[in-house]
């Protein structure tokens, strides 16, 4: 082949690449690689036209030699990343993405191959991340790229704002109606977030991320039910992706199927045994089952995989009769004073160690690493004190006798719900499981849907914003009533077995006894107290 026609030929070894005449591609660039051995181009696009048609050992041969001649060539390590995820090399596929987004922030295509792999090995926040860029590199309209920017900030109200002046203009973009239900996941607009996403996955059925994120959402609202069933969907569309099990298995933990979590953790965790927080959330689930050995094993695990992660180290000591030995407190020690890690390990870091202390005597490092610990969860916990004490003072003077007197046979009558509240460790646990150990009463677990409740009469977009509970309560009909109380017996139907009467013990319900009554007016409402000594 002459010189003169190298360019010519390169140029129809491209069309037919586009044209997707992957075969003709392919005979097209070894034609070329026999007369010019050294041509990298051709070498290119060979092996991308190997990776789609399924040649992939030979694809990642060619292009392992390109990405070492070239290692900031974003386009060579993207179509390296998808060799190594085909040849089922997940950890170095990931890398290869991340090089290739590095080099080039614009290659919305490495960004879409990462966040996908990223979802399928179970690191959903990682690819919710990579997800975000791939729309920013796509997006031709400049409000869709700030949206995503703010959001990647968190300045989600500003972010929310530019969003819905983007689909009051184009209603059908479903990666913008995603990315506002993320917003509104992120805010706590659970119901927000479910409207908008059923109505991402109406107009695109097969858009298996925006699925994956509606059935987040419902389980957030409590429906579990319509949460398993979208994830069932999930795993016949894309047995391979992890991230639908995780979630299934999250699922199944809230509505007490723990054998079954257990079941997905293990099988995901064949796939993916470096996953930290994976190895966590299965600890979790082995600890509540009473297998303390398999959970330390777990958390151990966890611990190995990733060891700045602090809550790992915690889920240790939280054990209470772990004992951690001094190759534990020394490598704890030479990580709590590392100022690079995220506040959340530091603080989770300073407990683990300060309990390690405490149990080996040493009870004034135990103090000190506590007192780091708490500073620093105090500065994050957002906590009002002022707030919290105006609202308390607001319900006792909101729920008067007179007004339950004018409400008198309001609500749904069933008596089945038992809530037991009071204080953390005032012996709440204890009162469940002496009236669960009745043939008459089911054991639940701390349910969400009370607060979920609260929150949606609050009306309020994020916890700043101004509540308008617990005035709310004295706004609503009898009607209205008695359908939150049915909202809460069907909602808690999956948590419960056969028996006539269930628990209830979330003990920040204690704050709400007043819609509990309201709605559920002959529920037996249990308060654990104990003394302060």
């Amino acid at each position: 082949m002459p010189f003169g026609d190298l360019d010519a030929a390169l140029a129809n070894a491209r069309k037919l690449l586009e044209e997707r005449a992957y075969p003709a591609a392919l005979a097209q660039a070894q034609e070329i690689r026999k007369q010019f051995p050294g041509e990298g181009r051709a070498a290119f696009i060979g092996a991308v036209a190997k990776n789609r048609l399924g040649k992939h050992k030979g694809a990642l041969k060619d292009l392992r030699r390109l990405a070492k001649g070239a290692p900031q060539a974003a386009p060579i390590l993207h179509e390296l990343g998808l060799a190594l995820r085909a040849n089922g090399k997940l950890g170095e596929a990931t890398a290869a993405f991340k090089r290739a987004v590095q080099a080039n922030p614009k290659l919305a295509a490495a960004w879409q191959a990462l966040g996908e792999l990223l979802s399928e090995r179970g690191d959903d926040e990682g690819a919710e991340a990579a997800f975000r860029q791939q729309m920013a590199a796509s997006g031709q309209h400049p409000g869709l790229r700030e949206a995503v920017r703010l959001v990647a900030e968190g300045k989600l109200g500003m972010a929310e704002g530019i969003l819905r002046d983007y689909l009051h203009r184009w209603p059908t973009d479903v990666n913008a109606i995603r990315l506002l239900a993320d917003i509104a996941l992120q805010l706590e607009a659970f119901d927000d977030a479910v409207a908008l996403l059923r109505r991402c996955v109406e107009l695109a059925p097969d858009y298996a991320q925006a699925r994956n994120n509606y059935a987040n959402a419902l389980s957030k609202t409590g429906n579990f039910k319509a949460a398993l069933r979208e994830i069932d969907l999930l795993e016949r569309l894309e047995p391979r992706n992890l991230s639908h099990p995780v979630l299934a298995a999250s699922v199944l933990v809230n509505v007490g199927a723990y054998e079954q979590a257990i079941a997905r953790y293990e099988r995901v965790l064949k796939q993916a045994p470096g996953h930290a927080r994976l190895q966590m959330s299965y600890g979790h689930a082995l600890k509540t089952l009473g297998r303390q050995a398999d959970s330390i094993a777990a958390y151990r695990r966890a611990v190995e995989a990733e060891p700045n992660l602090g809550e790992a180290w915690w889920n240790l000591a939280n054990l209470k009769t772990f004992r951690f030995d001094e190759r534990d407190i020394d490598a704890m020690q030479g990580l709590v004073e590392r100022e690079e890690l995220a506040a959340r390990d530091q603080f989770h870091l300073g407990f683990a160690l300060g309990k390690a202390l405490e149990d080996a005597g040493d009870m004034d490092g135990a103090f000190a690493a506590y007192a780091r610990g708490n500073a620093i969860k105090r500065a994050q916990s957002g906590y009002d004190v002022e707030g919290n004490s105006a609202m308390t003072a607001e319900l006792m003077a909101s729920c008067t006798r007179r007004r339950f007197d004018e409400r008198r046979g309001w609500g749904h009558p069933a008596p089945d719900p038992i809530f037991i509240v009071g204080l953390p460790r005032s012996g709440s646990t204890l009162l469940e499981q002496i009236l669960a150990s009745h043939s008459q009463v089911d054991g639940t677990m701390e349910l969400p849907y009370i607060p979920q409740i609260v929150r949606r009469l609050a009306g309020r977009r994020n916890p700043s914003g101004e509540s308008k509970y617990p005035a709310a309560l004295w706004e609503l009909t009898a009607e209205q009533c008695r359908a939150l109380g049915q909202e809460f017996l069907d909602a808690a139907r999956i948590q419960r077995g056969e028996a006539p009467f269930f628990i209830d013990k979330l003990p920040n319900n204690f704050a709400h006894v007043g819609l509990v009554h309201l709605m559920l007016p002959n529920a037996r409402i249990i308060d654990a107290r104990r003394h302060p000594m």
